[in-house]
């Protein structure tokens, strides 16, 4: 629906990557019903698996590629967290923290530590504190840097913790 929203994709081109998807499985579905499997079947080979020639599809995605990659170019991480946060912040910035849900509060891979400045920023929810406790190397000033939000009073010091340090790279 985003994309749609977005104009990236037309709704007509997602309704029909969809019809072929659904083709697609109906036809491999059809084609595996005389299939009969024994126990290399649990060794994760299917030998005794054969599609009509010309039909094996599998591997094919069913999308066009191009248009794949037409769609990921306007992927961006601008909106990633709240409007205003440590994660928005920093990726404006060129630091990017790992944030592996997108920054909607999903994970606790964007854990920072406000060493300074934690009085300038918003409290932290229950939400918030419950995916804390998820994080490794917890603190008191511990937070999610896609739900901190300093309110620009005073200067904020942030340590990235270590454990996650090799997934941040900064371009300076």
């Amino acid at each position: 629906e985003k994309l749609i929203n977005e104009r990236s994709i037309a709704n007509e081109y997602l309704e029909g990557s969809i019809k072929k998807f659904k083709d697609l499985l109906n036809e491999q579905f059809e084609s595996a019903k005389d299939y009969k499997p024994k126990i290399e079947w649990f060794e994760g080979t299917w030998s005794r698996y054969k599609p009509e020639r010309g039909k094996d599809k599998r591997g094919v995605t069913g999308a066009d590629i191009k248009k794949l990659r037409e769609i990921s170019e306007k992927i961006t991480t601008k909106s990633d967290g709240l409007p205003g946060s440590i994660l928005n912040a920093a990726l404006e910035a060129g630091i990017d923290i790992d944030h592996s849900c997108g920054g909607v509060l999903a994970c606790s891979t964007c854990h920072v530590i406000v060493r300074e400045g934690l009085e300038s920023c918003n409290e932290a929810t229950d939400d918030e504190e419950d995916m804390l406790d998820l994080a490794p190397g917890l603190e008191p000033q511990s937070r999610l840097a896609c739900q901190c939000v300093p309110n620009g009073s005073r200067a904020l010091i942030i340590e990235i913790p270590e454990w996650n340090r090799n997934l941040v790279s900064e371009d300076h």
